[in-house]
């Protein structure tokens, strides 16, 4: 839909039945949060809190709690981007399906930036002490913006055509920041905010950066998604919002271009990089389920506030998987995964799995076509493909990539996650089919690792027939070795495990010679030791979570029959994966019990908040 402001799309979703008004006072320190989560945890509506405890700006939340109020947000535009992807895929099309295209001529015309004089945005002006403060977990060091479009331009080619948005936190207060005139921002790497911030460092000069909260949906899901340099995010939402971009462009005490500044936002922090200065920022709870801790990160020098009058702050929660930024996931999928064929050879469908905090695990399936002739298949292609992953943007961040051949079972969904460890755990070869990179970076978020972007990735390649029945149940004459208990099978073939005393290494030593030595050819090739194996057990998301957001691949993996040859490690099974909680883990995100009272009483019969989740 093309919506001129986040006020009209609000309107538009009430006038729908999407959006509920919450007259209530609400607490934007923990509270408002804690109801995010169990509105968006119960497929609720998006939420108006008109009533903010200390602030006049109201506050919206769960606009993309569900991937159907998500494609209702565009449902003007959504098709006719998809159908510029496909244009992108295949030009040919428009020729032999000419009708099918009807429609991208005034999405065409939408995509292009106004300039504009002045706009609603920098109509009044406040300070950061006066904004919502949103903290959303009991240990984050301050109130963050969680829905923030941080634009920097190139310092060395200013312009719209060399810009960036992206959606990186910050943080309002606490820790060094001084009051009201510094706030923190965080971005992982890979952003493209640090070539801008790089260029700046190298010339001297101090970074210009606008960061805009609220305006028209389009322009919060274009700066989340994984465009390739060049596309500029402003141009992505011209389309998805069915309208140019309108951009206020300053002009500086010496006459000079300054930083534009989104017209139709509803706020803008305005101010500058040092590029020679940081201070720690975080903890944050975050998206793997655990705290950001603090790190040395840049700060914007603040030099104004701007609002439009009738400004509505919009926020998220982020916490462990699902929450809202799912939707995000599901929506940016589904517009640009027919693409990724085109990008990536040999690749047929590639999952990065949300109940896995995204980077940790991926899923993908590719072709193993190099030796068709060959009397035994095994992957040879499918390793070349999974370099190419590994190379490719934030897809590089992966820690644990899974990889198939699709030519082993057409009919296998990239996302029927059980199906596809079924598949995989039938197939692979615990000697030939692990492939480590140690000594490299993972996601800034993943505290598994080694040291503060340091980790280890893995490739598990799997092609051919069948090698094994998998396990569903443990026999009872089986015995594992001392210290284990309460074993349980999570999955076919994978076997979950408490163990709070040894370590992987002489539990897989244990394995080679005790009496289940022979886990592997008897249907279970993977042992997980965990903290609490009832835990991890007992739901699918569970056992992703604790698996691949706990374990770092070339510290934690052990196995029966390991060895080393030519400096490739194998072993002939089972493989053991150490899920347990570590000294040096980040803590998990835990509620205060205080503000779950007070939320379930709103929430009780008669309460504010009564039918809402």
């Amino acid at each position: 839909m093309g919506y001129r402001s986040l006020q009209e799309c609000v309107h538009d979703l009430e006038r729908h039945r999407h959006l509920v008004r919450i007259e209530a006072e609400i607490d934007p320190n923990l509270e408002a949060a804690e109801i995010q989560r169990r509105v968006y945890a119960a497929g609720g509506p998006a939420l108006l809190f008109t009533n903010v405890k200390g602030c006049r700006f109201p506050m919206v939340s769960n606009l993309f709690g569900t991937i159907e109020r998500t494609r209702f947000l565009f449902r003007d535009s959504l098709e006719a981007v998809r159908r510029l992807v496909e244009l992108k895929i295949d030009p040919g099309e428009l020729a032999k399906h000419p009708l099918r295209y009807l429609g991208l001529p005034r999405t065409l015309w939408s995509m292009w930036i106004r300039r504009a004089r002045t706009g609603p945005v920098i109509e009044c002006e406040t300070t950061l002490d006066q904004l919502p403060q949103l903290k959303s977990w009991p240990r984050d060091g301050g109130a963050f913006i969680t829905l923030p479009q941080v634009y920097t331009e190139h310092p060395d080619h200013p312009g719209f055509k060399n810009s960036n948005m992206g959606m990186y936190r910050v943080q309002l207060n606490g820790n060094d920041y001084v009051p009201n005139r510094e706030v923190g921002l965080h971005y992982q790497i890979h952003r493209s905010i640090g070539v801008h911030h790089a260029a700046a460092i190298r010339r001297g000069e101090k970074l210009p950066v606008n960061i805009f909260v609220g305006g028209p949906p389009a322009l919060t899901l274009s700066a989340v998604m994984p465009l390739p340099e060049g596309l500029s995010e402003l141009l992505f939402a011209a389309a998805l919002g069915r309208r140019p971009v309108r951009m206020v462009v300053p002009r500086t005490s010496r006459g000079q271009r300054g930083l534009p500044i989104y017209a139709d936002a509803d706020f803008c922090i305005s101010g500058t990089i040092d590029p020679s200065r940081t201070k720690l920022e975080g903890p944050f709870g975050d998206h793997l389920g655990y705290y950001s801790l603090q790190h040395q990160f840049p700060f914007l020098e603040v030099e104004h506030v701007y609002h439009r009058r009738d400004a509505i702050w919009p926020f998220t929660v982020v916490g462990r998987p699902p929450q809202e930024d799912t939707s995000f996931g599901e929506i940016i999928h589904e517009i640009t995964g027919p693409i990724i064929p085109t990008v990536i050879a040999g690749v047929k469908a590639i999952h990065a799995v949300d109940a896995a905090g995204v980077h940790p695990l991926l899923l993908a399936i590719g072709s193993e076509r190099y030796v068709p002739y060959a009397a035994k298949r095994s992957p040879q292609e499918l390793l070349t493909t999974a370099n190419a992953i590994l190379g490719q943007g934030q897809l590089s961040l992966a820690k644990y990539l899974l990889i198939v051949a699709g030519e082993d079972n057409p009919e296998l969904d990239i996302h029927d996650i059980p199906a596809f460890l079924r598949h995989l755990l039938e197939r692979v070869d615990w000697q030939s089919d692990l492939h480590f990179q140690t000594r490299t970076t993972i996601d800034t978020l993943d505290y598994s690792g080694s040291g503060f972007n340091q980790g280890s990735k893995l490739v598990i390649a799997a092609a051919g027939p069948k090698r094994r029945n998998l396990g569903t149940e443990i026999p009872g004459n089986w015995r594992f070795p001392d210290g284990c208990q309460n074993a349980r099978v999570a999955l076919p073939g994978i076997i979950v495990v408490e163990n709070h005393s040894r370590t992987t290494t002489e539990i897989a030593k244990d394995l080679s010679h005790g009496s289940i030595g022979n886990l592997n050819e008897h249907g279970f090739p993977m042992i997980v030791l965990v903290d609490d194996s009832e835990f991890a057990a007992r739901t699918l998301n569970n056992l992703l979570w604790v698996i691949f957001t706990r374990s770092n691949p070339a510290a934690d993996i052990d196995g029966a029959g390991a060895f080393i040859d030519q400096k490739h490690w194998g072993c002939t099974g089972p493989l053991v994966i150490d899920a347990r909680i570590k000294p040096h883990h980040a803590p998990p995100l835990i509620e205060d019990p205080a503000v779950t009272q007070r939320v379930d009483e709103l929430a009780a019969r008669g309460g504010p908040l009564y039918g809402v989740f």
